[in-house]
């Protein structure tokens, strides 16, 4: 491989942005792509994926380079150096890149790579309450397999089209894909693309979503005709796919405290001719009051530490903070409690997060079976899923029935 100064300076540039200004590696990356439009595919995945990639092992590079935060530019080049001796690419002539210890570096992997919190790039707080959460052997394996990039997952639209149709317009297109075990429409690409800008796309006949999250709903049991709530509804990925398991009929009431993320569901909503759903500001608890005990089906996604998903934002795992891990397990038994109210006898809910740690999923359900109100539920089964054993991201749903 070849490195070229411009794309080379742009992932130095998503870097300072990323690691010096706090900003999310997503944008980041998004606004750096808008720099020259005469890149290419190939040039625009370079930047991406080499950005993410030393994002994604901040700490060893860091600890290899012997650079810290804040990182000057000089640091932020060594960095770089770093990734690409251990990827055996040969250094440019570069004033930036000169004097750059290639023995020593690879050295340093040998020696560092032997401790866990260094080799998989984890905080020392996050390793040990992951290890003590999971048991060694899974956390082992767990924190290397949400350092694997993820693979872009399709799920059909099937209000559109069935998935056997769409592989075969997708490969019309020279868009390989491979079916996925278990996810009965998911599609899985064989080569990263950029599938947005298909007209496929434009016209509704897929989403981009993962496995794992593709299970989420088809687990809340719903049927045509009911009323299904997603309380936690977001940007509303699980909401689309409620939709077309619902065959468009009943009523969909997608529920969020943020109505910038409603807006952005409501022209998904539109591409993909969704037309039994409506969505509903939670501004106070009386928009959660009028539906006490009139919902067939509640879909709780419930806010986060998102350490299930670190392998598509690998930057969070440097942002997250032990406080922020307390103060969303309070969030969730308040939604836990306040939310499932919605819930009329004989319904079900599903709570559900896209973290792996057992404080935020199994033993919030048990926290909340031992309440007053969550007793008059009865956990129907539940299920942890872990990148490891998945391929997937790693995710959490319980499955619950109102029986009082």
């Amino acid at each position: 491989m070849r490195l070229h100064r411009n794309l080379v300076f742009a992932v130095i540039d998503a870097l300072n942005l990323i690691f010096n200004e706090n900003g999310y590696a997503d944008k980041v990356i998004e606004k750096v792509l808008k720099y020259d439009k005469r890149w290419g595919a190939r040039d625009r995945g370079f930047i991406a994926e080499t950005t993410y990639e030393i994002v994604r092992y901040k700490r060893l590079y860091s600890e290899i380079a012997e650079v810290s935060a804040p990182y000057s530019r000089a640091n932020l080049f060594r960095l770089f150096a770093v990734w690409a001796v251990l990827r055996g690419i040969p250094l440019p002539d570069w004033k930036q890149l000169e004097d750059t210890p290639v023995r020593r570096i690879k050295g340093r992997f040998d020696e560092l790579s032997k401790i866990r919190k260094l080799r998989e790039s984890v905080p020392d707080w996050l390793d040990e309450r992951c290890e003590k959460a999971l048991g060694k052997e899974l956390w082992d394996k767990e924190s290397a397999a949400l350092n694997i990039q993820a693979e872009v997952v399709l799920r059909t639209n099937t209000l559109k089209m069935n998935k056997g149709d769409l592989r075969k317009i997708l490969g019309e297109m020279a868009i390989g894909t491979e079916t996925v075990s278990g996810a009965i429409d998911a599609l899985k690409l064989k080569e990263r693309k950029n599938v947005f800008t298909t007209e496929a796309f434009k016209t509704g006949l897929f989403e981009v979503q993962d496995a794992s999250s593709q299970l989420v709903a088809p687990y809340l049991d719903v049927a045509p005709g009911q009323r299904v709530v997603d309380a936690c509804a977001g940007a509303g990925g699980k909401t689309l796919h409620l939709a077309a398991l619902m065959q468009n009929k009943g009523q969909l009431i997608a529920m969020d405290i943020y109505e910038s993320k409603l807006k952005k569901l409501k022209i998904r909503a539109r591409r993909n001719g969704v037309h039994n759903m409506e969505t509903r500001i939670i501004e106070n608890a009386k928009a959660i009051k009028k539906l006490h005990g009139k919902a067939d089906r509640v879909l709780l996604d419930a806010p986060c530490s998102g350490l299930g998903v670190l392998r598509r934002n690998p930057d969070s795992k440097w942002k997250l903070e032990p406080d922020f891990v307390e103060r969303i397990k309070g969030v969730q038994q308040k939604i836990l409690g306040e939310y499932s109210k919605m819930v009329k006898p004989g319904g079900k809910l599903v709570y559900a997060t896209c973290s792996i740690l057992p404080e935020e999923n199994t033993e919030q359900v048990a926290h909340f079976l031992a309440s007053e109100f969550g007793q008059t539920f009865t956990l129907i089964k539940e299920q942890s899923i872990y990148a490891s054993e998945s391929g997937f991201d790693g995710f959490y749903m319980a499955l619950l029935e109102k029986t009082g």
